[in-house]
């Protein structure tokens, strides 16, 4: 990434038309910056007045004008800019129509990727980017350096931007949503793994890997992508980039990065090895967290920190909220949520972290992702499934075939399967079924879009059920 060239593609704003699609977190975020910079701003959202009275009092200070409940193509008359919240999908007609105008995209990440002073640790991953995300910021703290952490995690980094310095660490999530319209990518850019997940805004498994490149599309020999061996499709991306090449594992030595062996995590850069700690000492449950450890230290290592604060965080770091949360132990049993778990590979995920019978908590809204490995899975490690939500159905047939096919076949732990229409209703089911030294666990597998505003919302609601019983 040429720094100075960013800047100069940076902080040019005043007088410039430019459009806003979409005024959730991310759209008022940018409106914000833009504005203050000079810039001529219009923002577009498909909500009614009503529905955003909180956003446009936040913004009620600034020179905006607001044009809502649609996207006409009136918008796009002497802009020069058109920028999209993660929430607008790039075929929307009046995006086609932009492109077809030859106005140019962009984004909040991408304008601060633009903008920022600082070299970027971007991370990105079907599953694993916050709590890696998360990790990378902490072992920035514990090796005592000023770090700012977000992205699609928290707040945008679009907010921060006046106060960063040259010789920050800035480690920031990014989304498939927000790589799609990058045409420069992180000076160290992770890719943690790229498994079916928001196919129905992608339409294709190729088109989201094509987003995912884009975090290291863009890099020069003098970046650093940082991939997850075990996964192929990350893998193969070591193409795709002419970054210096790093990678974790969890159970293979690899060249450069960070793998597990032995039971042992080691840190090898520069034909160097050293321990970062036993898996023992790790308090995250389950290999998909030994992973995120094991990529966290690799992106560090990159970014010049040494194996103490890699070591300190390894074994401390208890997780991020809504991720394999621990709530309450009820009658000898514990309740987790996992309301993070948007796709049927993060229940897998969820579900292998146990040894203990479970009583699990799937539905919500599906992304048109395949389930019959969560199925199959299922009959091993599950004793009862709640299904809940529009998906609920689908879900409780995919599993109920696959029962009737697996009896003569295979050791099958799974005792019913239960259908039911709310969170409520599946909390309150499980609650009659669970018994002492099992485990009862939100890991839906769908979007929170059908019940609630986001995952965090249906983790709250979860976590307040299970706190009344």
């Amino acid at each position: 990434m040429d720094t100075a060239d960013d800047q100069r593609r940076c902080g040019q704003w005043a007088g410039r038309r430019v459009v806003v699609l979409g005024l959730a977190r991310q759209g008022a975020a940018l409106a914000r910056f833009l504005a203050e910079a000079g810039a001529d701003v219009t923002v577009s959202d498909l909500r009614e007045k009503r529905e955003l009275a909180n956003v446009l009092e936040a913004l009620a200070d600034l020179p905006i004008r607001y044009v809502l409940g649609r996207h006409p193509a009136s918008l796009l008359k002497g802009s020069d800019l058109l920028c999209l919240s993660g929430g607008v999908p790039t075929d929307a007609p009046i995006v086609v129509e932009a492109v077809r105008k030859g106005i140019p995209l962009s984004n909040d990440a991408l304008i601060f990727l633009e903008c920022c002073p600082a070299p970027v640790i971007g991370i990105t991953g079907s599953a694993g980017k916050t709590t890696t995300t998360s990790l990378v910021g902490e072992m920035c703290r514990a090796a005592g350096r000023r770090r700012w952490v977000g992205g699609n995690i928290g707040n945008p980094l679009i907010t921060d931007l006046s106060g960063i310095r040259a010789d920050d660490y800035v480690v920031m999530e990014l989304s498939s949503f927000q790589l799609e319209l990058m045409d420069i990518s992180p000076h160290i850019a992770g890719i943690l793994n790229i498994t079916p997940n928001h196919l129905d805004r992608h339409k294709t498994m190729e088109a989201y890997i094509l987003a995912k490149r884009n975090i290291v599309a863009h890099q020069t020999h003098d970046d650093f992508a940082v991939l997850g061996y075990d996964d192929a499709n990350a893998r193969s991306l070591a193409l795709d980039t002419a970054a210096h090449l790093y990678s974790f594992s969890d159970g293979v030595e690899v060249d450069e990065g960070a793998f597990k062996t032995n039971g042992v995590m080691t840190l090898r850069m520069a034909r160097q090895d050293q321990v970062i700690c036993d898996t023992a000492d790790v308090r995250m449950r389950g290999r998909h967290n030994r992973l995120n450890i094991l990529a966290a230290c690799a992106l560090a290592g990159a970014a010049g920190l040494s194996v103490e604060p890699m070591r300190a965080v390894a074994t401390s770091f208890t997780g991020v909220e809504y991720r394999l949360e621990m709530v309450r132990r009820v009658r000898e049993a514990d309740w987790y949520d996992d309301s993070i778990a948007t796709a049927p590979e993060r229940t897998l995920a969820a579900i292998r972290s146990f040894d203990e019978p479970i009583i699990l908590l799937a539905g919500g809204r599906d992304k048109k992702l395949p389930w019959d490995e969560f199925a199959e899975e299922a009959l091993t490690r599950v004793r009862h499934l709640f299904t809940f939500g529009e998906a609920g159905p689908m879900i409780a047939e995919v599993v109920r075939q696959r029962i009737g096919k697996a009896r003569a076949e295979t050791q099958v732990r799974l005792e019913g399967v239960t259908c039911v229409d709310t969170l409520e209703d599946a909390v309150e089911g499980a609650a009659r079924l669970v018994r002492p030294g099992e485990v009862v666990l939100l890991s839906p597998g769908g979007t929170s879009f059908d019940a609630f505003d986001d995952f965090t919302q249906r983790g709250d609601r979860f976590k307040e059920l299970v706190r009344s019983l």
